[in-house]
This record gives structure tokens, sequence and C-alpha cells, in this order.
């Protein structure tokens, strides 16, 4: 019977990673919990196989109950009555069988429901759950928002909410409105306090809202009167319960069907204030965006692994020509190049979910305990990498999903093209990927403070001193040729001291800088398991040899008179 978690043994490798130690033990505070709970690990290995039994049954419902049911979802939809939003009816299957199989509330502790799992777990439960309905895991995977309130709520919030949504209810985040996309400083959702009934309402207009009728929505909304930028908005839970909120449309999308996107009317909807007044988009949507971007990279992951399989899988079947196209050069190119980015990303992808897991752990025990200087420096150090590689994960794997999406339509050729072959749909439901939650231009943007202070640049020539197996020394010497290259047109953009040149050329630093990094990582995971990675660490080095020196020759002959020429 398939299993999308154990036929991939690419993820489970990243289970074994030397942090992980670290951040099961921070994650469990000495295994405590193991006294109150009885599915609560006693030790490390304990944990690690907790985590794969859990990804095994992910995988197994993945397989055998989601995949089957999510052409189904993608032909129906959701669809609108009275007010409100109706999921597909596959899709009630779906929740049904998650919920079953008790895949809800699982980063949150024990003591609230919840599974207690890292970063790392949920990302990979992500991936697969992904691989399996994009549009799916849209909705399940909305269950994050919790940590925010888990982080900024009070203990009475935390107590009334997170059970719920340990027991399987939905949430959502409501920010985007009509007139505030990217920009979420025009947010003008209006929020005045009931001094009557000792409560926020809400008026307005959200639009874009992924599961916009959930159970529990955390909403970004206008509290300062007066005010027109950041500083004036909070941050509010409204609970369905209450009522106050409609779904006026339901979008019609070119992918992820399954996935409602609704526009919502607030009219005087009764909410609670999360954490403090002024707070909601400078601290607390930062909080919640991070997290959601994380969860683009694994969900671009899984459809990354999904069109590999369908490409390989078509390969391996037709024949032209007298023989397989499997054995055609410029199709077992393309696999080859395909297979490299899905490792090299997925690399990327676990690497900054463990940096996550280390400073949330961090910043979790500092709640209730004064943490040691080396823990402070500790935190200082992992909130930084987390800082620096959440926009590199999410930018690049959701542009190597569309790429991968792309390429399998290619392999199948006219087929491809056509609906009743899943490529189209892989390809339909990748291409939000790179837009929503922060396009991958605002990804750039992110980064390139990174870029221009130098933090990536030492973070990669301390990520060089680590050995690498003999066979695969002379691919780092390579690795080595493009830092150097990187670190010359760095230098010299910087030098010009040209704003408008270093925003220009900003896309391909970001580029070499992603380039450079997995395939470091991609390198390290070959050194550790050569079955598993070496052909990948082989054939990514040269894809990143190609697009660094291009990009270097790019920089290196631009001159800032020449933008002109790129302009409308």
């Amino acid at each position: 019977m398939a299993n999308y978690y154990s036929d991939h043994p690419e993820i489970a490798f990243h289970l074994d990673h030397p942090l992980m130690k670290r951040i099961v033990d921070l994650k469990e505070r000495g295994y405590a919990d193991a006294a109150q709970y009885p599915d609560a690990p006693i030790d490390y290995e304990d944990a690690i196989e907790n985590y794969k039994r859990i990804l095994d049954i992910t995988g197994d419902v993945a397989a055998n109950i989601l995949e089957p049911n999510s052409e189904s979802v993608d032909l129906e939809g959701p669809h609108l009555e009275k007010g409100r939003m109706i999921y597909a009816s596959k899709t009630f299957e779906n929740i049904d069988a998650t919920r079953k199989a008790g895949l809800h509330g699982v980063s949150m502790p024990r003591r609230y429901g919840g599974l207690n799992l890292p970063n790392v777990t949920f990302s990979m439960l992500s991936e697969v759950i992904s691989a399996a309905d994009a549009g799916f895991q849209n909705i399940w995977s909305l269950q994050s928002c919790i940590d925010t309130l888990y982080e900024f709520g009070s203990e009475e919030q935390r107590q009334k909410y997170i059970p719920r949504v340990c027991a399987g209810e939905s949430m959502s985040m409501d920010l985007t409105e009509p007139d505030a996309g990217s920009d979420l400083q025009r947010v003008m959702l209006k929020a005045t306090f009931d001094e009557k009934e000792n409560c926020w309402r809400l008026n307005g207009v959200k639009r874009f809202i992924t599961n916009g009728d959930s159970d529990i929505h955390l909403v970004l909304a206008r509290s300062e009167e007066g005010t027109r930028d950041g500083r004036g908005l909070s941050m509010f839970i409204y609970d369905k319960r209450n009522g106050g909120v409609d779904v006026r449309h339901i979008e019609h999308k070119l992918g992820i069907h399954g996935s409602p996107t609704c526009e919502l009317t607030y009219k005087n909807a009764k909410a609670e204030l999360c954490g403090s007044t002024r707070l909601g988009l400078i601290k607390y949507v930062m909080a919640l965006m991070n997290g959601a971007r994380l969860g683009i990279a694994a969900q671009s992951v899984g459809v990354e692994q999904e069109a590999y399989n369908e490409g390989l899988k078509y390969a391996k079947e037709r024949q032209q020509f007298g023989q397989k196209i499997i054995e055609f050069p410029a199709v077992y190119d393309m696999l080859s190049r395909m297979k490299a980015k899905l490792d090299a990303g997925r690399s990327l992808l676990y690497q900054t979910a463990r940096y996550v897991d280390i400073y949330k752990a961090l910043e979790d025990i500092q709640r209730d305990a004064k943490l040691s200087a080396e823990e402070r420096q500790e935190l200082k150090k992992y909130t930084r990498l987390a800082d620096a590689f959440t926009p590199l994960a999410k930018g690049m794997n959701s542009e190597y999903a569309n790429q991968n999406a792309y390429d399998a339509i290619s392999i199948h050729g006219g087929s491809g093209f056509i609906m009743e072959y899943k490529s189209q749909r892989l390809y339909r439901d990748a291409r939000i990927f790179s837009i929503y939650e922060g396009t991958t231009q605002l990804q750039v943007v992110a980064a390139l403070r990174y870029i221009t202070n130098g933090t990536y640049l030492s973070i990669i020539k301390e990520m060089l001193e680590a050995e690498v197996a003999d066979g695969l020394k002379a691919l780092k010497t390579r690795v080595e040729a493009l830092v150097a290259k990187y670190e010359e047109v760095l230098g010299e953009v910087k030098a010009e001291n040209n704003q408008e040149k270093i925003d220009f050329v900003a896309r391909r630093l970001y580029e070499m800088t992603a380039d450079i990094i997995m395939s470091l990582l991609i390198l390290d995971d070959a050194t550790r398991s050569p079955e598993l990675f070496e052909r990948s660490a082989n054939v990514y080095v040269r894809h990143a040899e190609a697009e660094c020196c291009g990009h270097y020759d790019f920089i290196k002959n631009l001159k800032v008179e020449d933008l002109e020429f790129y302009k409308a």
C-alpha cells in the first residue's frame, strides 16, 4: 500500500540531523510530560520514534484518502450558501480523516490537548499532505495560526481556544483587504471597544482570506482612531460561534480549488483583543507571517515531490521512436534537475525549520524561567538564522515548485495539457505559492539586508568549514569558486553605493545566495547519506554554477546608466 512518508526516505533522513537532539530536548523540557501523559516520550529516541509513527500515519492518510479525493475536490470546489462557505463534499471526508488520525494541534503543548511536535515534524506533515492535495494542506495547516495565539494571547484565551483547535476546529488569518494586500499598513477594518458589553466590535471587509469561514479567526484591525499606519493596528480573535461575519464571495481561482478563498463582511462582530493594542502588525503579524511562509515552503516541497513523481512515472512508461522516453538525454536531464531542486529545496526547508525550532523553544522556556547566558546567546543566534533563512526557503521552494510542475507537463507532452492527467493540476496549484504570504519579490526584499550586511556571506563561510566526503571534494572546490565570485560582485555593488542598482540586482544576488547555501546543504546531506543524495549533489552544484556564473557576468557588466534600458 502506498505511503507518502515511507515511500520517500529522504524525508526521514532529516530527522537524523545533529541539531535534532537539541531541538527535542528543548521541546520536551526534561521529558517531564511522560509522568502525566501516556503518549509523551521518555527520552530522545522515544520522541523520534513517536515522530516517525505520526508521519507514517499521515503518509497513509495522504496516499489512500487525500490523494484519491483530490480530483473530485478540484472539480467540485467549495460553494456559497446563505452567507456560509460549504466545502467540497470530499473535503469533509479529508477533515474527518485527519481528525480521527489525531493530526490537529500538532505543535501545541500536551496540557491543551496537543502533540507537542517540533516545527521540523510539522513541516514534514505539511509536505506529505501537500503532495497529496496542496489545496487541502492550506485548510489543515492553518491550525498553525494557534501558535500566534499561544505566543501572544492570555492564559485564559489559551485555555479557551487551543483545545478546540487540537480537537480539529479550523482557523484562518484575516489580514488582506481590497485596498491592503502586501501593504498591510493600509488595513482599515475598524475595531471599536464596546463599553457596555466589555468587548471589541469589528466592522469592515476582508478579502482573499484562505479558509475564511473558519471556526476561529485571527484578525488584523485598526483599533486606534485617526491613525493610518501600522502603529494603529491590533490583533483580534473572532469566534464564529458569536456571529457577525458573513461570506460575501468565494473566489474562482486558477488552482488550489479545494482551499476556499473568501471575501468577508464584518458587521459589529464581537471579538477579543489578542495581546496588546498597536502591536498587531509590528509584532504579531510578523510572527504569523514567518510561520505561514515556512508553511508555504513545505507546501511547495510537497508539490515538487509529486511533480517529480508524475514526470518520472510517465517517462518510464511512455515509448517513442522505439524506446522509453526516460532514455532520451533531454528527458533524463530534466528529471535529474527536478530531483536535485527537490532535494536541495527540502534541505533548505528543514534547516530553516530546525533554526525556528530552537529559538521558539527557548522563547517558550523564557516565559517560565530565566535563560542562562549561554541560552540567551543561543536564542539570539538561532533567531537571526531563522529570520535570514525563512525568505530563502519560501522564495526558492515556491519557485522550484512552479518549475517542477512546468517540467512535469513538458515530460508528458500533449498529455500534460489534458485535464485527465494530474500534472496540469499540480501546475495550477503551484502558481499561487510564489504569490501568497509574500511574493518572491517580497522575499528578496526581506533577504536583501542580510545580503548587503554580510550575514549570508558569513554563514556561507562558516558552512564551508564543514568536511565533505572524499568523492565530493571536487564539487566543494567548485562551490568555493562560486563563493569567491559572489563575494566579489557583492563588494563591488556595495562600493558603488547606488540604491537603485542594489534593488535592481537584488533578485540575482538573492538567487546566488540561495544557490550557494543549498549547494553546501546538499553536499552535507550527500556526505551523510550518499545513497540518497550523491546524484543530486552533483546535479545541483552544476545547476548552481550555471546560474551563479550567469548572474555574476550580468552584475559585473551592468552600469548604472544601463538601467534606463529596463524602464518602461
